[in-house]
C-alpha cells in the first residue's frame, strides 16, 4: 500500500479553475489538491465536467481562469508536460502502427520506463495483441493498450479518463491490480470514474464533481463527516450515499 494519503506531500494543487463554452459553465471555481503517491478518484455523473477538467489540466483546453501550482509556485503550460500525462477515453493513437510499436515509441520518444515494459504486457494481457494495429483493436483491447502506454510514461502523475470502461469483470480486476501495483511504487494516479462503486473499492481519496463544481474532497470518512455536518438526520454509510448527500 502507499503511504497514507492524509500524510502525503502535495504534488500539485488546482485553485479556482473555471471553463466556459459560450453560455455554458463547464467548470466553476474548481479547487483541490493532488497528493504524491495517492490514487485519487474524480467522481461525478456524465456531464459533470470530468473530461473537461482533465483536458484543462493537461493543457489540451485553455482554462478561462484559475491556476495550477506545485511547491508553492505556479506551474506554467510548458511545465505541465513534465508533471502529468493524460490518457483520454476512447481514442486510438497511431492507428496504423502495431501495439508493439506504440509501446516502444512510448519508451524511446516519450522517455518511458523500459524496465516496466514486460510487466505491463503481462499484467494487461497484451502479448497476443503486439502485432495488431492499434486502430483494429476492440474498445476493451484499446483501453488496455492505452493503460500500458500510461504506465510506461515517466511523469509523476498519470491522469486516466474512465480506466475501466470497456473492460469485462476479469479484465477490470486485473487492470485494477496493475494500477494499484504501479501506485504502490509512488506514482500518483488521478482517475476519472463515473461508477461510484468501482471508485470506492479502488481509490484512496476522492474529488466529488457535480455540474462543474467541486462538492467535496477527501477520504470516504472525511466526506461522510462533511455530509453528516450538513444533515445529521441522514447518516451516510458508503460513497454513493455521501455523493448523493453532498450533491
Amino acid at each position: 500500500m502507499n503511504t497514507s494519503p492524509q500524510r502525503s506531500a502535495v504534488l500539485f494543487e488546482v485553485s479556482g479553475l473555471s471553463k466556459r463554452f459560450g453560455r455554458i459553465a463547464a467548470l466553476t471555481e474548481v479547487s483541490f489538491q493532488v497528493r504524491a503517491g495517492e490514487v485519487l478518484g474524480l467522481i461525478g455523473p456524465n456531464g459533470a465536467g470530468k473530461s473537461t477538467l482533465f483536458e484543462c489540466l493537461a493543457g489540451m483546453l485553455p482554462r478561462d481562469s484559475g491556476a495550477i501550482g506545485a511547491g508553492g509556485r505556479p506551474v506554467g503550460s510548458r511545465e505541465l508536460s513534465s508533471l502529468l500525462f493524460y490518457i483520454p477515453d476512447n481514442i486510438a493513437p497511431w492507428p496504423a502502427q502495431s501495439v508493439r510499436w506504440a509501446l516502444d515509441f512510448t519508451i524511446g520518444f516519450l522517455g518511458g520506463r523500459a524496465d516496466l515494459r514486460e510487466e505491463a504486457i503481462e499484467r494487461l494481457d497484451l502479448a497476443e495483441l503486439l502485432r495488431q494495429p492499434v486502430g483494429a483493436l476492440s474498445k476493451g483491447q484499446r483501453k488496455r493498450v492505452l493503460l500500458a502506454i500510461g504506465l510506461l510514461t515517466p511523469q509523476p502523475a498519470l491522469l486516466v479518463d474512465e480506466p475501466f470502461e470497456g473492460l469485462d469483470l476479469r479484465q477490470a480486476r486485473d487492470t485494477a491490480t496493475a494500477l494499484r501495483t504501479h501506485a504502490a511504487r509512488g506514482r500518483t494516479l488521478f482517475l476519472s470514474i463515473h461508477q461510484i462503486g468501482e471508485a470506492a473499492r479502488f481509490c484512496d481519496r476522492f474529488v466529488l464533481l457535480s455540474a462543474g463544481r467541486v462538492r467535496g474532497e477527501g477520504t470516504v470518512e472525511e466526506l461522510a463527516a462533511l455530509a453528516a455536518a450538513r444533515d445529521r438526520s441522514k447518516p451516510c454509510q458508503d460513497l454513493e450515499e455521501v455523493f448523493l448527500a453532498l450533491t
